[in-house]
């Protein structure tokens, strides 16, 4: 465990600069046109400069999967009755869900953890239980959390990085699960981006129509109720926010601590990706974007922490599903740095232009 209160504050560990470039030569010199793989080129030297490591390997990718359910539904934002929360930790661990099907096809662990469900589950086997509470207040009326609740949340998911980084960890994904919390994730992505909570607010679960006028309509209210009492990142987690969503923050701030990579996933962890941010803006170097998401306020929030996911496929499902299909496309672009041979190796001519604009070798 970490020791100071405020130890969210202490910075990240330092990235490798003289390996990026060192990766950088040895990427230059493998059998293709300089830059012709895009994307996968730069996803590489990312990974070379935070692993210390000319060619970089995944070989224990963990997803912890953080649960928690939110007082707010009790106002009819979500399609969903609260109940799904559990029967959902009932479905990870029994293999049926998208991120264990995701987990079990391409080789990351799983963990799930019980930040606080509205129903009792403390029997359920397979889930880490860490409950704060049953669920957060209903944040249209109360703050969602004290602030001691919300220190919590933060320790929670520190914790649990400190348990996966014992384990080898060397790739870290978080997932969420809790009706209502895209709710939670768009009104606390609002206040502390100064945003519009309506241009934030998409269907979630599946609402459309007047119910989602009426989601936003909620929202809208639930942020000027919050607004005089939010003077610093932490008040809106504690006023908006979910014990999941800080348990998320304090995971991405801790794991950028001990140094290793995020791989952030959708809608929802990345409302949480920007409030560790914010409480330590030096966790952003460590962070990797695995797709953008359909709900609607993703790209605004992707813009504000200068992101480029890796993939656009249009979910929007979270549990970090979006990450467990991307990380294999980083094992790829870590296989074709690693393993391609060089032109000297091959016995290739080389090109001295070093353009990159063909795509003939």
């Amino acid at each position: 465990m970490t020791s100071s209160l405020y130890w969210w504050q202490q910075p990240a560990a330092d990235k490798h600069d003289d390996i990026r470039e060192q990766a950088l030569l040895h990427q230059n010199q493998l059998t293709k046109p300089p830059g012709a793989l895009g994307k996968l080129e730069k996803l590489a030297m990312d990974m070379a400069a935070m692993q210390g490591q000319v060619k970089p390997e995944i070989h224990n990718a963990h997803c912890v999967v953080f649960a928690g359910d939110h007082g707010v539904v009790a106002q009819g934002v979500s399609a969903f009755p609260q109940a799904v929360t559990v029967e959902m930790l009932k479905n990870f661990v029994a293999g049926g869900a998208a991120i264990s099907v995701l987990a079990n096809n391409n080789q990351f662990e799983l963990s799930v953890v019980n930040c606080g469900t509205a129903s009792d589950c403390l029997d359920l086997a397979g889930v880490i239980h860490q409950p704060i509470a049953a669920g957060t207040a209903d944040f249209s009326q109360y703050a969602a959390m004290t602030e001691p609740q919300a220190l919590q949340s933060l320790q929670l998911g520190s914790d649990q990085v400190d348990r996966v980084h014992q384990a080898g960890c060397d790739l870290l994904f978080a997932g969420d699960m809790g009706i209502g919390n895209t709710s939670a994730a768009s009104a606390m992505a609002a206040v502390l981006l100064k945003l519009d909570v309506a241009g934030l607010t998409g269907p979630g679960t599946g609402v459309h129509g007047e119910a989602l006028d009426h989601k936003t309509d909620v929202l809208i209210t639930s942020v000027q109720r919050a607004l005089p009492y939010i003077h610093k990142p932490v008040d809106a987690l504690i006023q908006l926010g979910g014990f999941e969503l800080g348990a998320i923050a304090g995971a991405y701030i801790r794991a950028a601590q001990l140094g290793i990579p995020v791989l952030v996933d959708g809608f929802i962890t990345t409302s949480a990706a920007l409030l560790a941010v914010q409480l330590n803006p030096s966790v952003r170097d460590w962070m990797i974007f695995s797709h953008g998401s359909a709900e609607p306020g993703h790209l605004q929030l992707l813009a504000a922490l200068s992101a480029e996911p890796i993939l656009d496929l249009g979910m929007r499902l979270g549990e970090g599903s979006g990450a467990g299909v991307a990380i294999s496309v980083l094992r790829q672009a870590l296989a074709l740095h690693g393993q391609m041979a060089t032109f000297a190796q091959a016995g290739v001519s080389g090109s001295g232009s070093g353009s990159g604009s063909g795509s003939d070798v």
